[in-house]
């Protein structure tokens, strides 16, 4: 018996649309439409995911290609916006080129929320916001996620420590010494974040502010000195291994 090919089929194109989704005919321009008609060629007929970052995931078919925009037909809602893990990531911005493949891993990984945090040794104070969110968009339409990360505004070390929320645990890396990181974690259950310093690491009256919130925690993230870009990815990955994101069934945190 010849198996029935799966529907959609796994190499479907998927692109996000920023608008609430809902069945029927959806006119779609701008750089998703240059994606499917033109790096796609996608023609009538063709099956496309969209999400939109509020109701979920729906299949749609191509009606017409046109050279800078396509009229699809939405059909079904094929899942629900995913349940986020309570994770932010509060990072020193980088250079071009490292703080988009941060952006990138942060989102492919399930952080919920990306907060720049300026620092004395910040070597770029206003990260081209739109940029990374480009990156946002692109890594959750490769990496199967239905909720696209919040992008917070820039912040200074000083106010984010000011007004950082009494419910959430303050995970920093510290090379000067911490705590083992995977222990800390999985002994700390709820709202969390994770404090990456710039090139060059916090000065010390930064790193004694930080240790004075009562909610931050330091840790170690081994025997060697990481870049900036790396120390974010190995922390989010620990964070989401002590919380069951990694899982075969993980339970929505």
């Amino acid at each position: 018996m010849i198996a029935t090919p799966a529907w959609p089929p796994r190499s479907c194109p998927r692109v996000f649309v920023d608008a609430p989704l809902a069945a029927g005919p959806l006119r779609l321009d701008g750089p998703a439409a240059h994606y499917l008609a033109t790096v796609m060629r996608a023609k009538p007929g063709d099956p496309v995911k969209l999400f939109d970052d509020r109701t979920g995931e729906w299949l749609a078919t191509v009606a017409a290609a046109g050279k800078r925009d396509l009229m699809l037909d939405v059909g079904t809602l094929l899942r629900p916006r995913e349940p986020v893990p309570d994770l932010w990531l509060c990072a020193a911005p980088l250079k071009k080129g490292r703080i988009d493949w941060l952006v990138e891993k942060a989102c492919e990984l399930g952080v919920a929320r990306l907060v720049p945090v300026v620092t004395r040794r910040t070597v770029v104070d206003k990260p081209n916001a739109d940029r990374l969110r480009a990156h946002l968009i692109e890594a959750a339409e490769q990496c199967d996620r239905t909720a696209l990360p919040e992008l917070a505004e820039p912040v200074k070390l000083p106010a984010l420590l000011r007004d950082w929320p009494a419910e959430r645990a303050l995970f920093f890396a510290d090379e000067l010494g911490g705590a083992d990181a995977l222990a800390a974690m999985r002994g700390h259950a709820g709202p969390a974040a994770i404090l990456i310093g710039p090139e060059g690491g916090f000065d010390d009256a930064e790193r004694e502010a930080v240790r004075a919130l009562p909610q931050a925690i330091g840790i170690s993230l081994g025997p060697r000195i990481l870049r900036a870009d790396t120390a974010a990815a190995a922390a989010v990955s620990l964070w989401m291994a002590a919380a069951g994101d990694w899982a075969a069934t993980a339970a929505p945190l």
